[in-house]
C-alpha cells in the first residue's frame, strides 16, 4: 500500500479536532511530526496525488503508518509537537540540533555571603540571574570583570566555609575576603548591590561613584588606591564596549533573523537584556528542501523555548502563521504577556536588519566551510585510493602515562566539519594499560559491537576510520571489525617519521599499502587536522580522569567521616595511607574520633586490603 492510500485510509477515522500526527516509516521510525487545528483536513491535504513539493513527495512515499493524538486545543498540540520532535528527531522535521541552555550569571542567595558563578539549566537555586549570554566565554569574561571591579567571591560554599585565612584571590585583589571577615558583611552586600545595578543598566552611576573615590584617593596622595579605582572604571567600560550595539529603547528582547539557500538555513539569535546586547549565536538547519523561511522559523522558535526562558518581546525577521499560538503558549507558561512581532520601523527594524546581515554572512562562511570540507574529502578519496568519497569519518586515539589512567577517544567529522556532539570517550577496561594495540582493539570492538546491537542506521556507521598509529594499530582495527562482523569500512593509520615531526607522516592503508604525501599537500594538512583534534580530545579525556584520581581520597568513602574529621585525621597522620596503617589506639587520640569511629576506620582499611 502506497503512502497516499495509507493516509486516505487513516483520515476516515480521524475527527475534525486539534492534535498531533506522526508519519511512521519502516521499523516503526518516525518520519515527521506535525500539529493541526483540524487533523482531518490537514491529513487530507497529504492524501492528494499532486501539488506537493519534492520533500513532501519523498516523505509520503516512505510512509507505512499514520498515528495521531487528539488535544484540547492548538496550544496543547504545539507543546506536544515540540516534545515529540525533541524525543524522536524525525528526518523530515526542522530540527534544532544544538538545544543546550545558554549561560547566565547567578548571584546566589543563602546564609553565606553572595557568590557569583556561571549557571546553565533550570534556575533551582535562590538568587538573581542575569543573562542569557550567547557564548560561554562572554559569561566568564563578565564574571572576571565583576571580580576585579566589585571583589565578589567565586569560590564554592564548601571551600568558603573551610577557609582559615584569605586565599590567593584576596592577595591579587580579585576578592574582598568575606570568608575571613576581611570586609564587613554590610560593605560586601553593598558591593553585591552595585554589581546588580550594572546589570540593570545603571553602570554610569557606579562609574561616577568610583571616579569620586579615585579623585579622593589622588587628593590624599594614595596613588595606588587611585590606580585601583581607575582600573575598575576601565574594566566596567570595557565590559560595556564588548556588549556592542546597545539599544536605547529595547530593554529586554530576543531577536531571530533567518536567511536560507536551497539546502541550509541560518537563524541568528540575539539576546538583549537591560538595554545591553548579550551576544548572538547562529544556528544552522540542514535538509530544508521545500520549506520556506516562515515554516522553518516557526518550528525553530517553538523548539527553542522548550527549555529556555522567553523575554517579554520576541522580534522576528519573518511573520509566520502560528505566531499568536506561540505567544499564547509562552504567556501561559511564564505568566506574563509575551509578544512576537516583525518590526516595521525605528530602532527595532535596524536591529532586525543587523541580525539579518549577520545571518547572511554566517551562512556564507558556513557554505564555504562545507565546500572546503567536501573538497578535502574528495581529495582524500583520490590520494588514498579509497572506493568512495568519505561520508562520515571517525578518528580514534588513546592516551595514558606509563600505563596509568588509560583512556580512548573518538572524534567524528563530515562535510560540515567536526561533530562534537558525537564525540565519544572510552575507559579502557580489559586491555593491559601499556598495550597500545590491545587498547585500540578494545575501543573499536566495543564501539562497533554497540552500534550493531542497537540496529543502527547505515548513516551511523563511518565509511572511513583514521587511527593514530601504524601497521600494528591498523591490524587491530581490522580484527575488531572482523570480530564484530562488519565489512566495507576503509582504514587509514597515521604514523610519524623518526623525528616525530609534522610533514613526515606515513599513511598505512588496510591493504598494507603505504603512502607519503608532499609536505605542502592540502590533504596532508586536512589529515593532520583530524589527527590533532583526536589527540586533543584524547589528552583532555585522560587529563580529566587523572585529575579525578588525584582528587580522590579514601577517607571520603568512609561512612561517618565528614570534612572536620577528615581534616583532623590528615593533620595528625599526614596522609590517608598513614591513616590506613594506624592502630585503633592511635586513631582515638585524634580530636573528634571516638573508639567506635576509630574501629570503623580501622575495619574499613582492613577490608579494603
Amino acid at each position: 500500500m502506497i503512502g497516499q492510500e495509507i493516509i486516505n485510509k487513516t483520515t476516515h477515522t480521524i475527527p475534525n479536532s486539534p492534535g498531533v500526527y506522526r508519519m511512521m516509516g519502516k521499523n516503526n521510525s518516525v518520519l515527521y511530526v506535525g500539529k493541526a487545528k483540524n487533523l482531518k483536513k490537514r491529513l487530507q491535504s497529504y492524501g492528494r496525488k499532486s501539488g506537493h513539493n519534492n520533500r513532501i513527495t519523498k516523505m509520503i512515499s516512505l510512509i507505512k503508518d499514520v498515528e495521531f493524538t487528539l488535544t484540547e486545543n492548538e496550544e496543547d498540540a504545539l507543546l506536544l509537537e515540540v516534545n515529540l520532535i525533541k524525543l524522536h528527531k524525525p528526518k523530515y522535521n526542522v530540527l534544532m540540533r544544538d538545544d543546550k541552555s545558554f549561560p547566565y550569571i547567578h548571584f546566589t542567595k543563602n546564609f553565606l555571603p553572595t557568590r557569583i558563578k556561571k549557571h546553565r539549566g533550570k534556575k533551582k537555586e535562590k538568587g538573581d540571574y542575569f543573562g542569557p549570554y550567547a557564548m560561554e566565554g562572554s559569561a566568564f569574561k563578565a564574571i572576571n570583570i565583576l571580580q576585579k571591579t566589585f571583589l565578589l567571591r567565586t569560590c564554592s560554599d564548601s571551600y568558603f566555609k573551610n577557609r582559615e585565612r584569605p586565599c590567593l584571590l584576596f592577595q591579587i585583589k580579585k576578592c574582598s575576603g568575606p570568608c575571613t571577615n576581611e570586609i564587613s558583611k554590610k560593605d560586601y552586600e553593598e558591593s553585591v548591590e552595585e554589581a546588580k545595578f550594572f546589570f540593570n543598566g545603571k553602570s554610569e552611576g557606579i562609574k561616577k561613584k568610583l571616579a569620586k573615590k579615585m579623585r579622593e584617593s589622588s587628593d590624599e596622595l594614595d596613588y595606588e588606591k587611585a590606580k585601583y579605582y581607575r582600573d575598575r572604571i576601565i574594566a566596567l567600560s570595557n565590559l560595556g564596549i564588548s556588549l556592542s550595539i546597545n539599544p536605547k529603547n529595547l530593554k529586554e528582547a530576543d531577536v531571530f533573523a533567518i536567511d536560507q539557500n536551497s539546502k541550509i538555513a541560518c537563524i541568528q539569535v540575539f539576546f538583549f537584556r537591560s538595554w545591553k546586547n548579550m551576544g548572538n549565536k547562529p544556528f544552522f538547519i540542514n535538509n530544508i528542501n521545500g520549506l520556506d523561511k516562515d515554516e522553518i522559523l516557526e518550528s525553530f522558535i517553538s523548539q527553542f523555548y522548550s527549555n529556555k526562558t522567553a523575554p517579554k518581546l520576541i522580534l522576528v525577521s519573518n511573520k509566520f502563521r502560528n505566531s499568536k499560538i506561540i505567544e499564547k503558549v509562552l504567556t501561559q507558561k511564564y505568566n506574563r504577556n509575551i509578544r512576537v512581532m516583525v518590526p516595521q520601523k525605528g530602532e527595532r527594524k535596524l536591529i532586525i536588519e543587523h541580525a539579518l546581515d549577520n545571518s547572511k554572512q554566517a551562512l556564507k562562511r558556513y557554505m564555504k566551510e562545507i565546500i572546503s570540507n567536501f573538497d578535502n574529502m574528495r581529495s582524500l578519496k583520490e590520494v588514498l585510493n579509497l572506493e568512495k568519497i568519505p561520508r562520515r569519518i571517525e578518528v580514534y586515539d588513546n592516551s595514558h602515562i606509563q600505563g596509568s589512567h588509560s583512556t580512548g577517544a573518538m572524534i567524528v567529522a563530515d562535510k560540515e566539519g567536526f561533530k562534537k556532539k558525537q564525540y565519544r570517550k572510552f575507559n579502557i577496561k580489559n586491555a593491559k594499560s601499556n598495550d597500545d594495540f590491545g587498547m585500540m582493539y578494545e575501543m573499536l570492538y566495543r564501539r562497533f559491537l554497540r552500534l550493531k546491537n542497537k540496529n543502527s542506521d547505515d548513516l551511523d556507521f563511518p565509511n572511513l576510520i583514521i587511527i593514530d598509529g601504524g601497521t600494528g594499530q591498523v591490524s587491530m582495527v581490522k580484527k575488531a571489525l572482523k570480530d564484530t562482523k562488519i565489512e566495507k569500512i576503509e582504514i587509514v593509520g597515521i604514523s610519524k617519521g623518526k623525528k616525530r615531526n609534522d610533514g613526515n607522516e606515513t599513511f598505512h592503508l588496510s591493504n598494507k599499502e603505504k603512502i607519503i604525501l608532499k609536505s605542502n599537500d592540502p590533504v596532508l594538512f586536512y589529515l593532520q587536522r583530524l589527527r590533532d583534534e583526536a589527540h586533543r580530545f584524547a589528552i583532555g579525556t585522560h587529563r580529566l580522569k587523572r585529575n579525578k584520581a588525584i582528587m580522590f581520597n579514601p577517607l571520603d568513602e568512609i561512612p561517618g567521616i565528614g570534612t572536620k574529621r577528615k581534616r583532623a585525621l590528615l593533620n595528625s597522620f599526614g596522609s590517608a595511607k598513614a591513616v590506613g596503617k594506624a592502630k585503633i589506639s592511635e586513631l582515638t587520640h585524634v580530636e573528634g574520633i571516638s573508639k567506635n569511629t576509630a574501629e570503623n576506620i580501622y575495619n574499613w582499611f582492613n577490608e579494603l586490603n
